[in-house]
């Protein structure tokens, strides 16, 4: 009798699996040199700021496939690290946006199909403000430069004129993470190379700690062209938009002919009749055989769907909406109830 269960992938398929789509690797040999004796254990890091956005879909696919090969993945709500970049995440609202967080980001994960039973959330401040976290991080501003830390972090962080000490502690924070998460890797977008890099030349000969290997995607272009981003309102899609929204919105987005670097939160969701895979439809985009036109229909069509569920979910939870109000409204008079809230004033964030 055949059997259902999936076949063992070998470790070159793994390896393949987990770097498809990604746009660089540091220490790729250490991937593979832990898939030859165990699963790969790696974690994906999001400051809790504003609203997660539609290009959460290109991490959440990832880490599916991360979960097909075998790996065990920690998404870290980074708490601490929203309060530290600029003025993103005041520190009264911390609690929630990362209840907020986990809730949509789980959302977002079964909406792509990972079983949330195979992954851990892991939030921030649950570590790092102990005394060993402490510690460390004060060894390791020893170790680190200025210059070094600040550079490290300024395509992440919120730049409002001259650098702060804060700037400086958010990717040495992050270079801890590694370590006290236990893990062999850290994945996130190409805007963190100069953390990884810094990671990837201090923590052994500053730290004494073991080297990880860094996974970065591509970064998906905001609706006016630069990153997506969650602190800003203008750049991106919500994942609780309405349908009416989401067309409106990239009816206006900016969609640079022949250049494929906007469509890179299509891929893996296209309809294999039209493209059979994402290399056919960056070959159509450039070739302007895929207009802006019919891509941004494309896109309008795949969000709509992807985010259905997650905002079905979203208006059946009152404690969803509860936590929303809580995070993401600041009334005028403090002592008001946040949950008196109105939606348009929960949608300025």
């Amino acid at each position: 009798m055949a059997s259902d269960a999936p076949r063992t992938l070998t470790v070159d398929e793994k390896f393949e699996v987990i770097t498809a789509n990604i746009q660089e690797t540091i220490r790729p040999d250490i991937i593979r040199n832990v898939l030859a004796v165990r699963p790969l254990e790696i974690f994906w890091g999001t400051a809790t700021t504003g609203r997660p956005h539609a290009a959460y879909f290109v991490p959440a696919i990832k880490i599916a496939q991360f979960l097909r090969a075998g790996c065990k993945v920690k998404v870290l709500l980074a708490d601490l690290n929203g309060f530290l970049d600029a003025d993103k995440a005041p520190e009264a609202t911390l609690e929630a946006r990362a209840h907020y967080y986990e809730r949509t980001i789980g959302a977002l994960l079964r909406a792509v199909g990972v079983d949330l039973d195979n992954l851990q959330f892991v939030l921030g401040s649950s570590y790092q403000l102990t005394p060993a976290f402490s510690r460390d991080l004060l060894r390791l501003s020893k170790r680190v430069s200025v210059h070094d830390a600040v550079k490290a972090s300024s395509e992440i962080v919120k730049s409002t004129g001259d650098p702060v000490m804060a700037d400086g502690i958010y990717p040495m924070m992050q270079l801890l993470d590694e370590e006290y998460l236990g893990v062999d890797a850290e994945f996130g977008g190409i805007d963190q190379r100069k953390t990884f890099a810094l990671a990837n030349d201090t923590m052994t000969k500053a730290m004494g700690f073991k080297t990880r290997a860094h996974l970065m995607n591509p970064m998906v272009l905001g609706l006016s062209g630069g990153k997506m981003s969650s602190s800003d309102p203008k750049s991106k899609v919500d994942l609780l938009d309405e349908p009416a929204t989401i067309q409106k919105k990239i009816a206006k987005a900016f969609f640079p002919r022949r250049k494929t670097t906007m469509s890179v939160v299509l891929k893996d969701q296209i309809e294999p009749t039209v493209f059979r895979s994402f290399s056919e439809i960056s070959a159509a985009y450039e070739a302007d055989q895929l207009t802006p036109q019919i891509a941004k229909k494309v896109v309008t069509d795949g969000l709509t769907k992807l985010t259905t569920s997650i905002r079905s979910i979203s208006e059946a939870d009152v404690e969803w909406q509860r936590i929303a109000a809580e995070a993401y409204c600041q009334p005028a008079i403090p002592s008001k109830s946040t949950a008196k809230c109105t939606p348009q004033e929960l949608s300025k964030e």
